[in-house]
């Protein structure tokens, strides 16, 4: 049986290891907010560029819910075991013409604690280590894969509907174990031994948190009972902070994929679970007394040590203006004080917008931020795939891979149904 592997290192990739430390050690340190959004050429780089793989003085960070879930248990490991999977040979393009030096993927399923990094093995070696189309092929040497609370049962009617069992009533929404997972890839070295996992955290042990209210009833916060709040969880799937190696210092990928905030009712449990989700990490970078209370799956406690440079990446599943999510639930992390919002933007997303129209008309965002092409109905188009790091990394330049439906690489993205996800590669190039 072939050996589940977190660090596969080739020469190539040995050779941009190499070169690392031209991104952390050959600049100053950039002050806080020295960014503004007018100075920053968001997505001037255009979509097809093929971006060299060693020698470059940045690093880029990316997050893609690239929608490899699949509908049962040890699918998307038997999709991947050979190089014919069309949706898996796209999404695999789309990473190979953004070339990211680390990036999350979300709906990523887990392969099972038997074999953890099966999946992630399988796609680097079939797909992105094979040229796709017009990509060139990319190695990442480095992965983190951790179990999700997609899907394992909580053994409670979570949902209230009178039954127990399905999705709807596991420790977060999946049909098996795992599905809707992630993991991070990475061209430099992940401290695994420093690895932090949130997947355990409870949801009521978080100082204020917003549980649901059953509206049925005169009590408060009663949606879920005391025997379920006892098991259930806060993260959806999980929280990790990854710390990436880069040149002589650190970097903390802090990955998450809140719930989606809605498929549920008056009560808005996901809508507040997601804003909590969210919080977490405010929480956490904001360290000291504001990250006391957070515990990681090890019994460590306390949020990110002070001075700490991070990436928090992910699918967050809020718009900062538009959609189902609680209002100003995104924007606990695009306010933060700790925390840069690039904006990045894309040609595609504002001529979609304008093509579907639809909820698209009534949406009070700029279409120019859209990371998702969702329903025309409802909720429209969003900014829902962030890529936000610490003030003290310098934003050099931010896209989002949407080409406009002129550019050839449009193939990639295409129209529903669509050939490789709904989501859009979100990238950033970050320098110290």
């Amino acid at each position: 049986m072939r050996a589940s592997t977190p660090a596969r290192l080739t020469g190539a990739a040995a050779a941009a290891a190499l070169l690392a430390g031209a991104f952390l050690a050959s600049a100053s340190t950039a002050s806080a907010g020295t960014a503004p959004a007018g100075t920053q050429h968001a997505g001037t780089q255009p979509a097809g560029t093929v971006r060299p793989d060693v020698g470059h003085r940045t690093l880029r960070a990316a997050t893609y819910n690239l929608s490899l879930n699949r509908a049962e248990e040890g699918e998307l490991v038997a999709d991947l075991s050979t190089g014919d999977d069309a949706q898996a040979a796209t999404v695999a393009e789309v990473i190979q013409h953004a070339n990211p030096d680390v990036v999350l993927l979300n709906e990523f399923d887990y392969s099972g604690d038997a074999d953890p990094y099966a999946a992630a093995d399988l796609f680097r070696e079939n797909y992105l280590e094979v040229p796709q189309g017009t990509g060139q092929a990319v190695e990442y040497p480095y992965a983190f894969v951790a179990p999700s609370n997609t899907g394992i049962p909580s053994g409670f009617d979570l949902n209230n509907n009178g039954t127990v069992g399905g999705g709807d009533d596991a420790l977060g929404f999946g049909l098996f174990p795992g599905q809707y997972g992630m993991v991070v890839l990475s061209k430099y070295p992940i401290q695994h031994d420093r690895v932090r996992t949130f997947q355990d955290f409870l949801w009521q042990d978080m100082p204020g948190a917003l549980l649901p209210d059953d509206p049925a009833t005169a009590a408060p916060a009663d949606w879920y009972s005391a025997e379920e709040l006892a098991v259930l969880p806060l993260s959806s799937k999980s929280h990790w902070d990854v710390p990436v190696r880069v040149g002589g210092e650190t970097v903390h990928v802090l990955a998450a994929h809140p719930t989606p905030p809605s498929f549920d009712g008056a009560e808005d449990r996901n809508g507040l679970r997601n804003h909590d989700e969210i919080r977490f990490w405010a929480d956490y970078v904001r360290g000291g007394r504001a990250a006391r209370y957070q515990y990681d799956d090890e019994g460590r406690r306390g949020g990110l040590r002070p001075g700490s440079s991070f990436v928090i990446v992910g699918d967050y599943n809020a718009d900062p203006l538009d959609g189902d999510s609680v209002d100003a639930a995104i924007d606990q992390l695009l306010r933060h004080p700790r925390i840069t919002d690039p904006r990045p933007t894309s040609a595609g997303a504002p001529e979609a917008a304008e093509l579907q129209a639809g909820a698209n008309l009534n949406h009070l965002g700029d279409p120019v931020f859209d990371t998702a092409d969702f329903a025309d109905t409802a909720p429209g188009n969003l900014r829902v795939d962030y890529v936000l790091p610490s003030r003290d990394l310098r934003v050099r330049d931010a896209g989002v891979f949407w080409p406009a439906a002129a550019d050839p690489l449009s193939r990639l993205t295409g129209v529903y149904p669509f050939p490789s996800s709904d989501h859009r590669l979100t990238w950033v190039d970050l320098k110290r």
